[in-house]
């Protein structure tokens, strides 16, 4: 891979307590207020806590130990998988992935992106309209989801690659997501 791969973005602060973890040149934690939150941070919570408004469901709260989780995370799929969706289909945590091309996906836009399949969730029925899916806008507002974390990776050729993490998961197979 003879292209030059751009760091990747992590958003690792910690909202409630004194300490966090800054950019990814940072080893480790180092203080910082409790209410200090990255601007990209500022974004993927408030993108998320606006769709969960929107429905009746009490905001999230940015977690430090899933912000790590996705850097991390994010930064294997750049430098190891080609970018490429990691397979969680058993993680201990609610996922939504966004694989972008051509263009900044800044994390305003991921979270939209992910709330734009509301309209093809049918609430009365608990079902994604026939031949769409809706399953990241419901893990977005699942109600019992109470913390976030997310990361971005860029990689060669404006490829882009964001990842959030739920806790608890939400997205479960018959239940409503509010």
């Amino acid at each position: 891979m003879g292209s030059v791969l751009v760091a990747v973005l992590v958003l690792a602060i910690c909202h409630n307590t004194v300490q966090g973890v800054s950019a990814a040149s940072s080893p480790g934690p180092m203080p910082m207020a409790p209410s200090i939150l990255p601007s990209a941070g500022s974004e993927f919570l408030g993108a998320h806590n606006r769709a969960r408004a929107a429905v009746g469901v009490g905001p999230l709260k940015w977690s430090a130990k899933l912000a790590n989780a996705t850097a991390l995370l994010a930064r294997y799929q750049r430098n190891k998988m080609g970018c490429q969706f990691a397979d969680l289909k058993d993680h201990k945590y609610g996922v939504n992935q966004l694989w972008g091309s051509g263009t900044t996906v800044t994390p305003r836009a991921a979270v939209d992106t992910w709330v734009k399949e509301r309209s093809y969730y049918d609430y009365a029925t608990n079902s994604c309209t026939p031949n769409h899916k809706c399953g990241v806008y419901k893990q977005v507002v699942w109600k019992n989801s109470s913390e976030l974390g997310c990361a971005q990776a860029t990689c060669k050729d404006q490829i882009s690659l964001t990842i959030c993490f739920y806790n608890p998961p939400g997205n479960y197979v018959g239940e409503r997501p509010y």
